[in-house]
């Protein structure tokens, strides 16, 4: 491949910039550059330097709208050196040959990134230029390297100086190919944030389009013989969470660090989930994390072994001591205190992972064909939107059991049943094929005393025999969404049996 003589260096992220350029110049590359980039290497040193103005003899103008595009630039750019014809016509304009571009875009995703940005900012920060001299320079990968992040610069400079100043053609192309994926990923974002702007039409995209890099190859899927891999669309949520210690993740302990980390965060007060196959086997409030914790485990301590957690506070020593005491495989939190860290870095292979909360996004999955996208089950319960349906209110203990009980059920495979008490699970009957299996399942596994807790079903109950058997274990109050053509049915047993039913007018179905 030909010697690298010119580069032209413009970028938003300035990491790193300096020392790339210097390293280029020690090698007899001149540089050319633009606005702030250009304002930056000469405050560090670099020299010789030049203006893209000084080459387009045309300044920047529009607040810095116009600089790069110009036939000056785009034709050094663009120029196949192995066509006589293409040679002569940049030397009969005086056009100087680009041999690498080196371009990092406007943080529109930054920008989009607040729910609140006004149409105008986020207009302002799509990038022209930048895409244009990325795409030129991909497109002639075979004459001119194109740099697109600061990650490469180091490999970038080795290879210059072992080449002699040359890149290999397989790095052009491999350079080239990032190129592209770039740009695309960067017009996605850009289309699917202005997408969210009113008037939509619908919550829900015309398009599908997902587009998200692999960020982590796991060692197999659900089952050994699977393949799979981690793709993230950003830093936040399980797919970004930094993972601070422990062997690697398994695409088994993701799916159960997700539906934990989901779980917890409906909570204000300080809480932990315990998981097991996607579904809680403990969940808690209480006054601080590790008594959260406490009240979590001791819901089902044998199903907790080998478990997934989530916290939604940061982990201290007293929760972390709790934790040591029995095998977990993996542990979500926002952070974790010095002192947990030494206590939970003590067991080799237990994961712990740091989580950014992010917005809730479209749920998406893949079936034979295609996918599914949906918007998140958000919904939050407001007491007043509820109706009481038997002859007996809830007493206020019961209603706030009751209100935690129904956001468990959210998060437990459908047919869910969930047995709570105050701020705790009691119990949990998961993916039955009938509701009434639930209820028995659950009373079943129970550990602790069911006798004085409330049931919290996500569907209706379609026949009184779920709410007369849970009525067997001494459950007092239930709290289920309503719409069976059996309601009334269901609403005489309660009130036979001395229950409090509320009706919820909403279904949180998981499946």
């Amino acid at each position: 491949m030909p010697r690298i003589e010119r580069a032209l260096l413009s970028v938003t992220d300035k990491t790193g910039i300096v020392e790339f350029a210097r390293a280029l110049t020690s090698l007899g590359i001149e540089i050319l550059s633009t606005g702030g980039t250009f304002r930056a290497l000469r405050e560090g040193g670099i020299a010789p330097l030049r203006e893209v103005a000084e080459v387009t003899q045309f300044p920047e103008m529009l607040d810095g709208r116009v600089k790069t595009i110009h036939p000056r630039i785009a034709g050094g750019i663009l120029a196949i050196r192995s066509k006589p014809e293409h040679m002569r016509a940049i030397a009969e304009h005086g056009i100087p040959r680009i041999d690498m571009v080196v371009v990092s875009l406007y943080e529109f995703e930054k920008i989009a990134a607040k729910q609140d940005a006004p149409l105008e900012e986020l207009i302002e920060n799509i990038d022209i230029g930048g895409p244009t001299m990325i795409r030129a320079a991909a497109k002639n990968w075979q004459d001119v390297a194109v740099v697109t992040s600061s990650a490469d610069y180091a490999d970038v400079i080795e290879e210059l100086r072992a080449g002699g100043g040359s890149l290999s053609e397989q790095t052009h192309w491999k350079l080239a190919k990032k190129a592209f994926a770039t740009t695309a990923a960067y017009d996605r974002a850009v289309s699917a944030r202005l997408a969210e702007i009113p008037p939509t039409g619908e919550p829900l995209p015309a398009t599908l389009d997902i587009r998200a890099p692999r960020t982590l190859a796991l060692r197999y899927g659900e089952n050994p013989h699977q393949s799979a891999a981690l793709y993230a669309t950003g830093k936040g949520g399980i797919a970004g969470a930094e993972q601070l210690h422990g062997k690697e993740l398994s695409y088994n302990n993701l799916v159960d660090l997700d539906a934990a980390w989901q779980l917890v965060l409906e909570f204000g007060e300080p809480a932990s989930a315990i998981i097991k196959h996607t579904n809680p086997c403990g969940c808690a409030q209480g006054s601080t994390l590790a008594d959260s914790y406490r009240r979590a485990f001791e819901a089902d301590p044998v199903s907790a072994f080998g478990g997934v957690l989530a916290f939604n506070r940061t982990v201290d020593r007293e929760t972390a001591t709790e934790i040591a005491k029995t095998f977990v495989e993996a542990i979500a939190a926002p952070d974790f205190s010095a002192d947990a860290l030494n206590i939970l870095t003590s067991k080799r292979n237990l994961r712990l992972l740091r989580v950014i909360v992010e917005p809730p996004t479209l749920v998406v999955k893949s079936i034979s064909g295609g996918y599914l996208a949906q918007t998140p089950d958000a919904h939050i319960l407001a007491r007043e939107e509820t109706r009481v349906v038997t002859g007996r209110a809830p007493t206020e203990q019961e209603w706030i059991a009751l209100e935690f009980g129904w956001k468990v059920s959210k998060h437990v495979k459908s047919n869910a049943i969930v047995y709570a008490g105050v701020g705790r699970t009691i119990s949990v009957g998961a993916g039955q094929m009938s509701r009434v299996d639930s209820v028995k399942v659950g009373a079943m596994k129970a550990v602790l005393p069911l006798k004085g807790s409330i049931v919290a079903s996500d569907a209706f109950f379609p026949f009184p025999d779920g709410v007369e058997e849970a009525a067997k274990h001494g459950i007092t109050a239930v709290i289920q969404p309503g719409g069976s053509v059996n309601d009334n049915d269901v609403i005489a047993a309660a009130d036979r049996l001395g229950l409090a039913m509320v009706f919820t007018g909403v279904r949180h179905f998981r499946h």
